[in-house]
């Protein structure tokens, strides 16, 4: 781990305990974040990425979700065992988060004015009056025209896109050291999603924000992210630099998302999609997740158990053929084996 992280996470485990059995939503996950870096979580839904930022932030419900194992070490607080009182100084202040869905995280019965300097009050102390007047800057700030008159509106009288702008405004209001984006662009147009993708990098460049963006779109991790884990059924199966990720993968299922991309495909050759479901997380899994969807998948891969165990320089993979030198993948296409092997 990063010894001058500012975000280090070790061994996260978030279960979550139902009449149907223990779902392992999390299971096991590590990494790190150092300020201003740029740090993409990608998988299929389900995989456990909003469950392990949620855990970070406490916002997982207990019960049934319970913190198994791990520790969230953000500047050297523990945010999964400190106290309430000095996790609620932080979260929302210096650590925000801008949720997946604006509609249903912003209030319907409030003005956007108050619930974007809602924050102010809250951790600066200010009154209503003080902060609300600063309200129309912060709106400016993410776009929004005619600022002066829209904080007086609803979040029904914003489109899709203005929300979600909303919702960054309000994350953005304290300046926070730590911001994490769960898949803020979902559902929004793609000319929409280049506006928000370009105003988070902007306002990261400005305040040297560190940024988690969650998402399950692997095409947008190529160019916005700095480093990238590749999540599946609670684990990490691949974690590297994003240039690593693309141009040399060393795990099948971060093969298999690059070829389901549209963009990456052949004209005129039908689209791949990766064959199988994602497995039953509230049954225990021994060896890798992945394997029967898998298509070089051996009985070792799901009888053996695997860790996530460094393969190259800053290339961490979860792959039991790979971390045994059977199996070399080549980008997007196939994979390369070994006559001998």
């Amino acid at each position: 781990m990063n010894s001058h992280a500012l975000l280090v996470v070790e061994d996260l485990r978030t279960y979550f305990h139902t009449r149907g059995g223990i779902v392992r939503a999390v299971d096991g996950v590590s990494f790190s974040i150092a300020k201003g870096e740029t740090l993409g979580i990608v998988g299929e839904s389900g995989s456990g990425k909003s469950v392990a930022c949620y855990s970070l932030l406490r916002l997982i419900l207990q019960p049934p979700g319970r913190f198994e194992s791990g520790r969230a070490l953000f500047d050297g607080t523990d945010l999964l065992h400190c106290p309430e009182d000095e996790l609620r100084h932080i979260r929302g202040n210096r650590l925000s988060m801008i949720f997946q869905d604006p509609m249903t995280s912003l209030n319907p019965y409030m003005r956007i004015g108050d619930q974007v300097t809602e924050p102010l009050r809250i951790h600066r102390g200010l009154s209503r009056t003080e902060a609300f007047k600063r309200g129309p800057a912060a709106l400016r700030e993410v776009g929004i025209q005619d600022a002066d008159n829209r904080v007086r509106s609803y979040p029904h009288e914003f489109s899709g896109g203005m929300r979600q702008r909303v919702m960054i405004a309000m994350a953005l209001v304290t300046k926070p050291e730590l911001l994490i984006a769960d898949e803020p662009t979902t559902a929004l147009d793609v000319t929409v999603q280049a506006q928000i993708l370009e105003l988070i990098r902007e306002m990261q460049k400005e305040l040297g924000t560190a940024v988690i963006f969650i998402t399950h779109d692997i095409g947008i991790v190529s160019g916005f992210c700095d480093r990238a884990l590749v999540m599946y059924a609670g684990r990490v199966l691949e974690a590297a630099p994003t240039t690593l990720l693309f141009e040399k993968p060393k795990h099948p299922y971060n093969q298999a998302l690059q070829r389901a991309i549209p963009a990456l495909n052949e004209k005129g050759r039908e689209l791949y999609t990766i064959p199988g479901a994602p497995p039953d997380v509230s049954k225990p899994i021994v060896g890798c997740p992945f394997a029967p969807r898998c298509e070089y998948a051996l009985e070792k891969c799901v009888t053996s158990e695997i860790l996530l165990k460094e393969v190259a320089l800053s290339h961490h993979s979860a792959c039991l053929r790979v971390q045994l030198g059977e199996l070399n993948l080549t980008p997007a296409s196939g994979a390369e084996i070994p006559a001998n092997k």
